[in-house]
């Protein structure tokens, strides 16, 4: 199959300034970028552009796709009683099948918002893994030590997922320093270690979270984890609202990356974190929605959004970070950490990770810098299309998976119902 998006604004997001022209995608890669394709052609398929953006799709560094199923449920909770009041009791009410059914209502989502990408956390790797492989979205999926998994099959599902060109790839990591015993952090660290590859984890996103392990641990998430020698590899830390100095430093020292969810963390009351400052100190940071039930959307224009104008607050500066770089957070930045280097920016021999933004919209008029049109005044409208590895999942509105779209919102509902039932009647 080989695309032509022609006349199209090009952003490729590698500092470079916006190109117009063409671009050729052939069958799952980008094969042409410039202003004579014809020598390319024929082509199966060729898209007017008229001078729309075409640019990476947003990478969606953090979230649990398949909590859609506790979307709107406990909206006033903080972190700690939304976690053990609501979200763990009914977790343990989910069934074989459930996840991949529930994960596939946020990919409908995030495919339609522009998302190409995310790493999702979450149960059953696999029941995700296949939900994604078949609606043809390109993600990570992130397994830990627990009652279904020991360090053995962590590293025999590492192994056997991360092969060549995979569409979906496989991480490992835990929930948090406070759902995890050493016994399970110690199995993981083995899994790490015989992978070479980065602990991926929840760190510091409450006040009380840090100073409960304080208090039992006389240092910090991130100084335990340290101790135990989890860094040795790097990290992917997920949150960050409150991290120490040495906290820092042990970032840098350590290669540890930052996923900031302002939306998640402002909705729980956790805490705005200092991303201005970790800017300043080197540090990678990634964007991420969360999940949908903290959030309670999956919506990458919306977290642009807040990062900038909490870093504005938070500092006093409205110069504080630069749109530019806000959006490399959500697209270069989230390719790295996700390590999909494939798929960061929009150069020939790289992944056809695309997405066309509609510039004829209200929002997006008159254009004085189309950047900042994009981060500070850009929503999910604006997606025109959205193409991964080299095919297009959705376009003007429409999804183009090969399934019954009311049939997956039909699925989650009655999973969603069955498990209200048994919370209320278990609780009542």
């Amino acid at each position: 199959m080989k695309t032509l998006f022609r006349n199209a604004s090009i952003l490729k997001m590698d500092d470079s300034p916006i190109l117009f022209g063409d671009l050729v995608v052939n069958e799952n890669r980008i094969a042409y970028i410039g202003s004579d394709s014809e020598k390319y052609g024929p082509f199966d398929r060729v898209i007017e552009c008229n001078g729309n953006i075409i640019m990476p799709g947003f990478k969606n560094a953090h979230t649990h796709n398949a909590m859609t199923f506790l979307r709107s449920k406990a909206d006033e909770d903080n972190l700690h009683d939304w976690l053990f009041n609501q979200c763990f009791p009914r977790e343990a009410l989910l069934k074989p099948g459930d996840i991949y059914a529930l994960s596939k209502v946020a990919l409908l989502e995030q495919i339609s918002g522009g998302i190409t990408s995310c790493l999702d956390m979450y149960f059953y790797v696999l029941e995700h893994k296949k939900a994604m492989e078949e609606m043809g979205f390109r993600g990570v999926v992130q397994g830990c030590v627990n009652e279904a998994y020991k360090t053995n099959d962590l590293v025999k599902l590492y192994n056997e997922i991360n092969t060549d060109d995979a569409l979906v790839r496989f991480s490992i990591g835990h929930h948090s320093e406070y759902t995890t015993s050493l016994d399970e952090m110690l199995a993981t660290k083995k899994a790490l270690d015989e992978t070479k590859s980065p602990l991926q984890i929840h760190l510091s996103e409450t006040k009380s979270e840090v100073e409960e392990c304080i208090k039992k641990r006389g240092m910090t998430p991130c100084e335990y984890f340290d101790s135990l020698g989890l860094w040795d590899n790097g990290g992917v830390c997920f949150h960050c609202v409150y991290l120490s100095e040495h906290d820092i430093e042990i970032f840098k020292k350590k290669n540890i990356a930052v996923v900031t969810c302002p939306g998640s963390n402002l909705k729980l009351a956790s805490g705005i974190a200092p991303i201005k400052r970790y800017l300043d100190e080197g540090l990678l940071i990634g964007i991420g929605t969360d999940g949908p039930a903290s959030n309670n959307c999956l919506d990458m224009f919306k977290e642009m959004s807040l990062v900038s104008n909490l870093a504005r607050i938070q500092t006093g500066d409205s110069n504080a970070i630069k749109a530019y770089d806000i959006l490399k957070m959500a697209t270069v930045n989230g390719a790295k950490i996700l390590n999909l280097e494939d798929c960061d920016t929009l150069e020939v021999g790289k992944y056809a990770d695309i997405i066309e933004l509609d510039l004829s919209k209200p929002s997006m008029q008159p254009i004085n810098n189309a950047v900042n049109n994009i981060v500070y005044s850009g929503s999910k409208d604006i997606v025109k299309l959205t193409m991964i590895n080299g095919k297009i999942l959705y376009e003007d509105g429409k999804f183009f998976i090969n399934e019954d779209i009311d049939s997956i919102y039909e699925k989650a509902q009655e999973i969603t119902d069955r498990i209200d039932k048994e919370f209320f009647e278990k609780n009542n």
